[in-house]
């Protein structure tokens, strides 16, 4: 065997919907187990296209395109493509991102590699590549609020994933009734660094008063109630303030609108920070909306709340509504006077959660995805 592999040895692409950065998501989690457990493993983290028409347009910087080594994770190599077109002027555009990744991958001379898809918009390379395929499907895309002929091409690319993938991996249990309706899945929650977040910090010295009401995660307007969370704004007492940390994916416009109601924007932050903000926050709120989308989603926050052990108000969403305290979930009408009875100190969270053990960490979770994997890579010769 070439490079000195053994039987048994494969490297992996991952076609990632989202980038590699300090704001630490599922996939990063599980590429980070998958490198401890298989000391050989190479992994090419293919990340969303760098878009040039939409850079030009916006008199944006086009991003650096090409492959970049990981700083810490010397066996991970980043892979941005480049869109030149937009879908609706090129319909080959997603195969020709497919066949820039082939391409990558080969010069790399990976080993026996599978193919880990999470973006479905690379269902042609999986039909196409002669890799054995696993679909890790951790949104239903198909749900959301997109553009006829979007919402066309996702639903499109997930039934052929479905047919091409050797495996299917969900998160949560809405995506396991629907895409398990018609093959065999994997379900693979989230999980969690329960002592990162218990370990105490220092607190953050941008929090900007001394009571906020923390939300931290991805800001985006098919996950975030905008009208709920402008009343919340609007109605905290003088000292209190509602404070996002994270990613703002929201419009200019809902942007406005928020921070006219007297929220704060902080931004995203690295992951290593994350749990001093949880910390240092007053209250942690999710005000999330219930949609059938939000229902296929298992929100990793859940999990982090209760390892902070922070009392949080959230909306009877998918990932909150069962896990008790020191989560309380209330409906969109109770929500705003649950968040003031919880800073008028009416709400008693309980003893905090000390039932945490190792089945929901994410090393648990990497071994577990590690499994799919090989099955995956031992179906080869079928």
């Amino acid at each position: 065997m070439a490079n000195g592999e053994r039987a048994g040895d494969f490297d992996v692409v991952c076609c990632s919907l989202e980038a590699w950065d300090e704001v630490w998501r599922r996939n990063q989690f599980l590429v980070r187990e998958l490198l401890g457990l298989r000391r050989r493993m190479r992994l090419l983290f293919v990340q969303p296209p760098s878009d040039a028409l939409w850079s030009a347009l916006h008199a944006r910087p086009i991003g650096e395109t090409g492959v970049r080594l990981v700083p810490r994770y010397e066996r991970v190599a980043t892979l941005t493509p480049r869109k030149w077109l937009p879908r609706g002027a090129f319909r080959g555009v997603d195969d020709r991102l497919g066949r820039v990744v082939l391409s990558h991958a080969l010069r790399m001379d990976l080993v026996n590699p599978v193919l880990w898809v999470n973006d479905s918009g690379y269902a042609g390379l999986a039909e196409s590549c002669g890799w054995p395929a696993v679909y890790d499907v951790t949104d239903d895309w198909t749900l959301a609020k997109r553009s006829e002929r979007e919402a066309r091409r996702q639903e499109a690319n997930d039934r052929r994933m479905l047919v091409s993938a050797r495996e299917v991996v969900v998160c949560s249990p809405a995506l396991a009734a629907s895409r398990g309706a018609g093959r065999s899945v994997t379900v693979i929650p989230n999980g969690v660094d329960v002592d990162h977040f218990r370990r105490e910090r220092a607190r953050p010295g941008d929090l900007p008063c001394d009571l906020p009401v923390l939300y931290c995660g991805t800001l985006a307007e098919d996950r975030i109630d905008v009208e709920l969370c402008a009343e919340l704004a609007e109605t905290l007492p003088d000292g209190v303030r509602l404070v996002f940390v994270g990613p703002n994916a929201c419009s200019r416009e809902t942007t406005r609108r928020l921070t006219y109601a007297g929220a704060v924007f902080l931004g995203a932050r690295p992951y290593q920070d994350i749990p001093a903000y949880m910390q240092h926050a007053k209250l942690l709120v999710v005000p999330h909306l219930v949609t059938p989308f939000t229902e296929s989603l298992d929100p990793i926050k859940a999990r982090e709340i209760l390892a902070v052990g922070k009392l949080a108000i959230s909306t009877p969403v998918a990932g909150f509504r069962d896990v008790g305290w020191p989560v309380e979930t209330v409906n969109r009408q109770g929500f705003v006077p649950a968040v003031l009875r919880a800073l008028a100190g009416q709400s008693v969270p309980g003893p905090g959660r000390s039932d945490m053990d190792d089945s929901a960490s994410w090393g648990a979770r990497g071994r577990a995805f590690l499994d799919v994997l090989e099955t995956a890579a031992n179906s080869r010769s079928r």
